[in-house]
């Protein structure tokens, strides 16, 4: 596999993000990751349902953020971060999470019949025209939306974001333009290099070119704006053709199905042995699909479920390992009275007054962590602390950060070159005095965004 075809198309793309392309593109051509979609106003109530009926968990779960009942903006507001929190919540316990977003046009009621309305072509061109009041009613929506998606990259989550779906059909206000692409570019320059989103892999997923849909290229972005391309497909037809051409289209990209009523026979995987992933729409599950069927498939050995196969595979070159880092809790402020020894997540800790654990005193303790750091891009990294009081940072067995004396919510920095892909050693030290307890390790360079070092870009040796 080329690195270079596996890598996402934005290029600062999130280290979870990362690991979740590269998955897919493991598993093409032996396995398909389980799905099941759940809509705005319940966000689990199918996968809920899927679990009571097979006792599995699908692989990946779909949400969707687009209002179309006329709800008030509060109310859409509270339903989104519904999602949101059940989305964190799905991807801590290693499932995946892709996101659709049926938008009502821009500026009027979110309501169904405006997410279907019919559009002339000279009416799209407004949208997508800079300057046009119609194209600032966009770029509000847009905005709105991803206000929420922010909360996802801020709690680590790689979303497969599907905007703009079954775009080579007519029944969608975005469907059948000719200048297709515009929408989609503006989306991801905004969301990319305005909004920072970089948790987000890019699925362009067109309808199956049925008799009421036109063929993929017709609306097809192009390689450099789409990392996955994801068919929906209904009535069963899950025709070679239809795959053939996407295979063909994606040019070594995973392929994938997008939506689906009926849950394909494994018959037809067999034949079609590409498909990533799948994604039962709602409560199609029941309605198209009998126990049976359902059974069959998620007793599959094909088949990934939730917890059956880590979702998140590691990146190249990062070195098997639990995330996180080994933590040493000491009673003194020099490192030598060890009471407890356990994992933390990541260095992102603000104690004020209180204990770190039962262990050790809320004043005059010590910690000491330990692991190693997997850094994504071959950049001068900036390494930064936030603490109260001393800290220090050895990174690749250099100190970086050497700050050991009382400070009351100091920052300082140090830099350090590093390789992408080659992990290093990285070992923290902090010791508290009294009135207060803090400790921040952060990282940045010039692909990075400055942020609180991940858990995932953190593992302790084995």
């Amino acid at each position: 596999m080329s690195t270079a075809l596996s890598a996402p198309v934005n290029p600062v793309a999130s280290t979870e993000a990362r690991a979740v392309l590269h998955n897919l593109y493991e598993i093409s051509g032996s396995k398909i990751i389980t799905g099941q979609h759940d809509y705005l106003e319940s966000p689990d109530e199918l996968n809920n349902k899927l679990k009571k009926q097979t006792g599995q968990h699908a692989g990946i779960h779909g949400y969707e953020l687009g209002a179309i009942m006329n709800q008030s903006p509060t109310e859409v507001a509270l339903q989104r971060q519904k999602v949101v929190n059940s989305a964190i919540a799905w991807n801590k316990s290693g499932g995946l999470v892709t996101i659709t977003n049926h938008q009502s046009i821009p500026g009027t009621c979110q309501c169904w019949s405006n997410v279907q309305k019919e559009m002339s072509q000279a009416d799209f061109d407004k949208y997508v025209t800079p300057g046009t009041l119609e194209y600032d009613k966009l770029i509000a929506d847009m905005d709105e939306v991803a206000g929420f998606l922010v909360k996802l990259r801020d709690a680590g989550v790689p979303v497969l974001w599907r905007p703009y779906h079954e775009m080579n059909g007519g029944w969608f206000w975005w469907g059948k333009k000719n200048n297709f692409a515009a929408l989609w570019n503006i989306m991801y320059d905004r969301y990319v290099n305005v909004h920072k989103l970089n948790n987000l892999l890019w699925v362009w997923s067109p309808n199956a070119p049925t008799e009421w849909a036109d063929p993929y290229g017709l609306t097809y972005p192009g390689a450099d704006k789409v990392d996955v391309l994801a068919v929906d497909i209904y009535g069963n037809r899950y025709l070679q053709e239809y795959y053939d051409k996407i295979v063909e289209l994606a040019g070594g990209k995973p392929v994938a199905i997008g939506e689906n009523g009926e849950i394909p026979d494994l018959a037809v995987l067999e034949n079609q042995p590409k498909w990533a992933y799948m994604m039962v729409w709602g409560k199609m599950l029941n309605e198209n699909n009998t126990a049976e069927s359902i059974h069959s498939f998620y007793t599959s050995a094909r088949s990934i479920k939730r917890g059956t196969v880590p979702l998140t595979l590691p990146m190249p070159g990062k070195a098997v390992g639990k995330n996180g880092l080994v933590a040493e809790y000491y009673d003194n402020k020099d490192l030598t009275d060890l009471k407890e020894t356990r994992e933390d997540a990541n260095i992102d800790f603000n104690w004020r007054q209180s204990s770190p654990t039962a262990a050790v005193q809320p004043d005059t303790f010590s910690v000491r962590w330990t692991g190693r750091l997997w850094p994504s891009f071959t950049e001068t990294y900036t390494i930064s602390t936030l603490s109260d009081d001393g800290i220090r940072v050895w990174v690749n067995g250099i100190l970086v950060i050497d700050s050991w004396y009382n400070q009351s919510w100091v920052e300082r920095a140090g830099t350090i070159s590093l390789t992408a892909g080659q992990p290093v050693d990285f070992k923290v030290e902090y010791y508290d005095d009294t009135s207060g307890a803090v400790a921040k390790v952060m990282w940045s360079s010039p692909s990075q965004a400055k942020e609180i070092i991940p858990e995932s870009a953190l593992f302790i040796h084995k």
